[in-house]
């Protein structure tokens, strides 16, 4: 029992629970990492085969941490195995990969199928798209394989969705999705959802099969339950053996990724496709203060599609959550910096801090002001000036002013696409331009038009508007909002690059374009040089999840941002607030020692000021865990004009 003394009684609990159904509801911080490990090494313990333990994660970095961490507790308890002797930790997909070149005989499927990623399967359905008679441009490839792979996650057939597929568009999406299908099949294909889809397929199909694969993994762990989709949740279901030893770990009060397919009933219903499931609770957290575990519980617990918990520490008490009421976004941006100066001078490592923000278009602002006051930090995800769009628009401007600029000629010919392919490109190059098709050549005279315009225009207004005639002009704005959730994340992009220019509206016309674009550049180049450096982090909430930092900043707490409601759309949905509301328990989570909220009374919006209203998160939160932080007149304070 020596391995099982540094664990709570919670824990304890599960990890030396070993047959039948097993639901663990971790906090946030609650060590579930341990708690599976851990009874993954009693299993071995009381006798079972490593070789009939299967541990599933969603990420190739949960699925490496928790296998080193199970080889080493084997380890310390003196086992000894071979190279095919270990328990099976992997993700669903690389599970499902497995799965699929054991049988792919049975399958038509060559054993060293290939496996298409997003690029290319989005390639695949531009190609069904085009054999279908529809024109790419109307109907995006991108936003299409984004519903195809929706529809996939949530475990419809095609057969089914043709079935039901009522109205121009579905049946548009039905019959590409079938072309595509058979791209697939062509090609000995795989795109990423098959890897689970066509596994479950195939063990629903193949009794025998599921059977071998039961026997195999005797017991099975799945973590972050509350993230499976529905293909996901069928697959569980299908390698839960007779005797129905699963263990599932997760916490509703973490499931974010609902726009993404992600079924919280999963977890809540464990209990219902389990009967008789032992449930624990591991609420005791390791990671946070208790001041910050307070303002969590206030939050979460007006949710009411959850199971309930309350997240408690036997850390100290800690200091009051900052609160701060900015201007607009630069004077936040300020603020912040200020702020994490101070605290790196107290002795805490700049990758030890980190500032969270609702949607990607708010890192700008925050990246602006930590190159200006010198302190290194790293964007998680693509930074502001190496986004696509925002690299399109910054192109369009610089070819509109100067038209023998090569480089931003071929970045944006077919911008949106309009189909000038590479070959077209290359003739246009070399000279040869009137080669081409009448067709082809007509849409490059539209096409230079549109760029001869986007410069007169360019000349004679301020930096603002400019960027705004580009995407108008160019169709990008139209074809960005009918789009994706991505989409209308690339148009706030956009609409933050309109908020920057306006900084240079009040210069004379063409020195205020001139001198925006050349800031851009230069801003980009420096930004490169700094990422090396890595330092403090600035990224989405959602990419903050499983990530903890002894300072955080959460930013951008203001109604319609963080809760975010898209653009254009109606009030959102009971269970839309709900995830708003779990995404900013995820945010708060996150903090160790000292956490920071904060908000803006004015926000610059596509290059109008607007007037915001705080958060309702904000007044949710007990006003005893509060305390207002001034601002520092020390330090120097830029407002956009």
């Amino acid at each position: 029992m020596d391995h099982l003394a540094e664990l709570n009684p919670a824990q304890r609990k599960a990890a030396l629970h070993k047959d039948g159904p097993l639901l663990i509801v971790a906090g946030a911080g609650a060590g579930k990492t341990k708690t599976i490990v851990h009874r993954i090494g009693n299993l071995i313990k009381e006798g079972v085969d490593p070789r009939n333990i299967l541990a599933i994660t969603f990420t190739n970095k949960a699925a490496k941490e928790m296998r080193e961490r199970v080889f080493v507790l084997l380890e310390q308890q003196g086992f000894r195995y071979g190279p095919h002797e270990t328990p099976t930790v992997k993700t669903f997909h690389a599970l499902g990969v497995e799965i699929l070149k054991e049988e792919s005989r049975h399958l038509g499927l060559p054993r060293r199928f290939s496996i298409l990623d997003d690029g290319e399967s989005t390639a695949l359905v531009r190609e069904a798209i085009t054999e279908a008679s529809l024109d790419p441009k109307q109907f995006e490839p991108r936003r299409l394989r984004h519903l195809i792979s929706r529809q996939k996650g949530d475990f419809v057939k095609i057969e089914e969705f043709m079935a039901g597929a009522e109205g121009y568009f579905p049946q548009i999406l039905a019959t590409v999705w079938r072309r595509y299908e058979e791209k697939l099949r062509e090609a000995k294909a795989v795109d990423f959802d098959d890897l689970i889809v066509r596994t479950v397929r195939y063990l629903q199909d193949n009794l025998e099969a599921k059977r071998r694969y039961q026997e195999r993994f005797r017991y099975l762990h799945v973590d972050e339950y509350q993230d499976t989709n529905g293909a996901q949740y069928e697959f569980v279901k299908l390698l839960v053996g007779p005797d129905k030893n699963i263990c599932v770990v997760g916490d509703s009060d973490q499931n974010i990724y609902g726009w993404r397919g992600a079924n919280i009933k999963n977890i809540l219903n464990f209990e219902k496709d389990y009967p008789g499931a032992e449930v624990v609770l591991l609420e005791e957290n390791y990671r946070s203060t208790q001041n910050i575990l307070g303002a969590a519980n206030d939050i979460i617990r007006k949710n009411t599609v959850r199971k309930e918990k309350n997240l408690f520490t036997k850390n100290a008490v800690g200091e009051k959550i900052g609160l701060f009421e900015a201007f607009d976004e630069a004077d936040e941006a300020q603020f912040v910096a200020g702020k994490i100066k101070k605290i790196v001078e107290s002795g805490i490592p700049h990758d030890r801090i980190a500032v969270l923000y609702r949607a990607n278009f708010q890192s700008r602002a925050f990246e602006e002001a930590l190159f200006g006051e010198g302190i290194p930090y790293q964007v998680l995800g693509t930074k502001f000036f190496e986004r696509k769009e925002v690299k399109d628009v910054l192109a369009y401007i610089r070819l509109s002013l100067e038209p023998g600029s090569l480089a931003d000629l071929k970045r944006v010919i077919n911008v949106p696409a309009r189909g000038i392919g590479k070959v077209a490109l290359a003739k246009i190059l070399s000279g040869k331009e009137q080669e081409l098709p009448k067709a082809t050549l007509e849409k490059i005279v539209s096409w230079r038009k549109t760029v001869t315009a986007i410069g007169d225009f360019a000349r004679t207004n301020p930096p603002s508007s400019v960027v705004k005639e580009v995407v108008k002009r160019t169709g990008l704005e139209r074809l960005l909002r009918e789009g994706t959730e991505e989409d209308q994340e690339r148009l706030e992009n956009i609409y933050e690059l309109a908020a920057m220019a306006g900084r240079y509206d009040t210069l004379p016309k063409e020195q205020g374009i001139e001198q925006f674009l050349d800031d851009a550049a230069l801003f980009s180049d420096q930004d490169a040089i700094k990422e090396k450096e890595g330092g403090v982090k600035l990224m989405t909430v959602h990419a903050a999840k499983g990530l903890e930092f002894s300072h955080v900043f959460v930013v951008g707490l203001e109604q319609d941002l963080f809760p975010h409601a898209r653009m254009g759309e109606p009030k959102r949905e009971k269970e839309d607030e709900e995830e708003e509301r779990r995404l900013f328990y995820v945010a708060l989570t996150r903090a160790e020692q000292k956490l920071y909220l904060s908000f803006t009374s004015m926000r610059t919006v596509f290059g109008s000021r607007q007037v915001n209203v705080p958060s309702e998160f904000i007044f949710d939160i007990s006003p005893d865990l509060l305390e207002k932080e001034e601002r520092d007149f020390s330090g120097k304070v830029i407002y956009l004009e």
